[in-house]
């Protein structure tokens, strides 16, 4: 299993808490394979990105109206974090119903 995330993030640390054998893979220090990202964005769309976040906010209306990959490329902590990898399936967040899911993997 592998959360991509920030390692100072406290959702991504509650989540690596949680699944002791996960890896946790920093988005701004490795970011996150083309595919995967592909994949995720497929399924989550717009909910990819996390528009509450303090990079989002200095961001201008020209750079908000990007294509989504490019910005979160350019701008690893766009991401909603943690995006967990558990054997080919994705999820998003660290929500009570995520946690219940994965923890019961």
């Amino acid at each position: 299993m592998i959360i991509y995330g920030l390692k100072n993030c406290d959702t991504c640390r509650k989540a690596l808490r949680s699944l002791p054998d996960a890896t946790l893979v920093d988005v701004r220090a490795d970011g996150v394979p083309d595919d995967v990202m592909a994949r995720a964005f497929a399924q989550f769309g717009a909910a990819l990105l996390n528009t509450r976040s303090t990079t989002w906010r200095g961001l201008d209306s020209q750079e908000r109206d990007q294509d989504p990959l490019a910005l979160i490329a350019a701008h690893p902590a766009l991401m909603k974090r943690p995006l967990i990898d558990a054997d080919g399936t994705l999820y998003l967040g660290w929500t009570k119903d995520v946690a219940a899911q994965v923890t019961a993997l």
